[in-house]
């Protein structure tokens, strides 16, 4: 497995070579925004990780940028900066997961293994697929999500979700589970779930009689009619 590792601290990119390179990785280095870029879009890697605050192009355009044109490829922000906001703003450029330093290297291990695992798993996943709850419909291979005919735009990160929810209707979620399944991150202590909810429920639900992503307080979420 090939990973891109984009990081301006020398010592620290040295250092996540050396930890994935003892678990069997094989890792290229970039030092810059540009530079990862510029490696990222030439040659073909199984994951990127990459820090937020970087010189030339930051982690969040970069990201953007990569994302737009490898739009299948699992990234990883490895980041000083661990705010909910932060959080979603990594999310919403397009990363997969988001490490906040210091981390252990068995949870970056951990981490990297649960997201290739869902991307060699996609590969093969239902192309084409439409499913329907309520009034509600959305294409896995057009990406379009409507609702009683109406097309609703979504970020990659809210179709995800609701695509979870959709798939687990009439079953409480956990956030620890929407954690796991949509963001493939164990971390759920923050409420960047609950920000996404929101944003969901204004899009999904706000402008509709029948209301479908619910609450359930100490438990979780729940997607059904009424």
């Amino acid at each position: 497995m090939h990973i891109l590792v984009i990081e301006d601290e020398q010592r620290v990119a040295e250092l996540i070579k050396k930890g994935l390179e003892e678990h069997g990785f094989q890792i290229t280095l970039a030092y810059d925004g540009e530079m990862g870029k510029k490696i990222s879009l030439s040659k073909e890697f199984d994951l990127i990780l990459m820090d937020i605050i970087l010189p030339k192009i930051n982690g969040i355009d970069l990201c953007k940028e990569i994302r737009s044109s490898r739009p299948d490829i699992p990234i990883i922000m490895l980041t000083a900066l661990g705010t909910t906001d932060d959080k979603v703003e990594g999310f919403d450029a397009g990363a997969n997961d988001y490490l906040v330093k210091p981390f252990d290297f068995r949870e970056l291990h951990a981490r990297i293994r649960a997201l290739t695992n869902r991307s060699q798993n996609n590969n093969t996943f239902n192309q084409g697929f439409i499913l329907r709850f309520a009034d509600l419909e959305m294409n896995l291979q057009t990406k379009i999500v409507s609702r009683n005919s109406e097309v609703i735009d979504l970020t990659p990160k809210e179709f995800r979700l609701l695509e979870y929810m959709m798939k687990n209707a009439q079953r409480v979620l956990s956030r620890t589970e929407i954690a796991e399944k949509v963001w493939d991150t164990f971390d759920s202590g923050t409420n960047f779930i609950d920000v996404y909810i929101n944003y969901l429920r204004k899009k999904i639900d706000k402008n509709f009689a029948t209301k479908l992503i619910h609450t359930k307080p100490g438990m979780g979420f729940i997607f059904k009619e009424g």
